[in-house]
């Protein structure tokens, strides 16, 4: 799986990184980045965390 950003939906509350900081980062944008893809197994329930609770649902599900 990989977890992709909607730029313009994305404000940069960074919930995904509280959620787990070495799968997500904010850019120079304060914008939210998905730092490996894909989602390395162990994480994925992290990833479904992030996207569940995302404010501006910012975040969605890729199935490759």
């Amino acid at each position: 799986m990989r977890v992709e950003v909607d730029l313009d939906r994305c404000e940069g509350n960074a919930i995904c990184v509280g959620i787990d900081p070495d799968l997500f980062e904010l850019n120079d944008d304060e914008q939210a980045v998905v730092k490996m893809a894909p989602v390395p197994a162990e994480r994925e329930a992290h990833a479904m965390q992030a996207i569940a609770e995302c404010p501006r649902a910012a975040l969605r599900r890729v199935d490759d």
